[in-house]
């Protein structure tokens, strides 16, 4: 690992001053992503800022009736927090499905959020990574790419987004409320993360100088008829091939609302407002669903080793529409699949 410098910030406006006074410093709280990022070198800091002293871990209600989310909330609490387990059930499931308990219980919401990608080229500091070196090269792209994005790439990069909490977050509509030398901002979370087109390198519009400091959840919450269904390679600590976070609201018999965001299969959770249409004031049946999935993915394309994941992506979509129209959310206690 590089030398590097260490300070604490004992406030908001400090860490800001901090961060805006060097340009290649970090911030770090839980650490989970950053130490093994500059285990490997990919990340060369010289200097990493210390904000876990920061008054940022309050779950709070909000006046419009939902909540807002301490950036420096572990995703433990958050997960088993009870008006996040009542009202929030898909978010809960999300994380419960995301690392180890040890990894939880150190992550916090607002480095989930800056979670940077897993590919091994990525990691791997021998090879070419537009990621990690503007101008360099994707190796993944006629590499090892099982893993890759089938949606929403670039010539530039194809890496996945690695979040499971973000991919709930997005289909709630969370927002992201974040600061810095010019003020505070609120960001939409469907405009927090990047596509990579020719800027790969930046994952998220967040500036260097800023800083998060809470996540807000609408009052939606879909508490009744949801699901966070995750296929991966094997059943515990494994990023996913394909995750699908699905909210639904039935009225009378049909879908009077319904949103769905997708995992591991692009630079950020997908959402597809188009998708999302075929199922308005349309009955819960299996057909519909097959309809929006064909929509979704009317424009994926696969590598060498990933296409299997349009129709994996295809499958997982209509099977959790399902299992959210039934009431019936997927486990992740036993995993099996409802």
């Amino acid at each position: 690992m590089i030398n590097f410098q260490y300070a604490r910030a004992d406030s908001v406006a400090d860490a800001v001053r901090q961060i805006a006074a060097a340009p290649t410093a970090k911030f770090i709280a839980g650490g989970t992503n950053l130490i093994d990022l500059m285990k490997e070198g990919v990340e060369r800091p010289a200097r990493l800022i210390d904000i876990t002293h920061l008054p940022l871990k309050d779950v709070t209600e909000t006046a419009g009736g939902g909540l807002k989310i301490g950036a420096l909330v572990p995703n433990s609490d958050l997960a088993y927090h009870p008006a996040v387990e009542k009202r929030y059930p898909l978010l809960a499931s999300a994380i419960l499905a995301g690392a180890s308990q040890q990894l939880r219980n150190m992550a916090s919401t607002g480095g989930n959020l800056l979670q940077r990608t897993r590919c091994v080229y990525f990691y791997d500091v021998a090879t070419p990574c537009n990621k990690r070196e503007p101008g360099a090269g994707c190796s993944a792209i006629d590499g090892v790419n099982r893993q890759h994005a089938i949606l929403g790439h670039s010539a530039a990069c194809i890496a996945t987004h690695p979040s499971d909490m973000c991919v709930a977050l997005a289909m709630l509509e969370a927002k992201v409320h974040v600061t810095g030398p010019s003020g505070e901002r609120v960001i939409a979370f469907a405009d927090f993360h990047r596509l990579p087109g020719d800027t790969p390198q930046r994952d998220t519009n967040l500036e260097p100088d800023e800083i998060i400091m809470a996540v807000e959840l609408p009052a939606q919450g879909f508490a009744a008829n949801y699901t966070y269904l995750k296929l991966r390679d094997r059943l515990s600590y494994a990023f996913a091939l394909v995750s699908v976070a699905v909210g639904m609201e039935l009225a009378g018999g049909v879908i009077r609302d319904a949103r769905f965001a997708l995992g591991g299969v692009a630079h950020k959770p997908w959402r597809d407002p188009q998708a999302e249409a075929v199922l308005q004031r349309q009955r819960p049946e299996e057909e519909t669903f097959r309809r929006a999935a064909d929509t979704l993915l009317r424009n994926a394309r696969g590598f060498k080793h990933n296409a299997f994941k349009i129709e994996l992506a295809r499958r997982a979509l209509v099977r959790a529409l399902a299992q959210a129209a039934r009431g019936t959310p997927q486990s992740q206690a036993d995993k099996k699949i409802a």
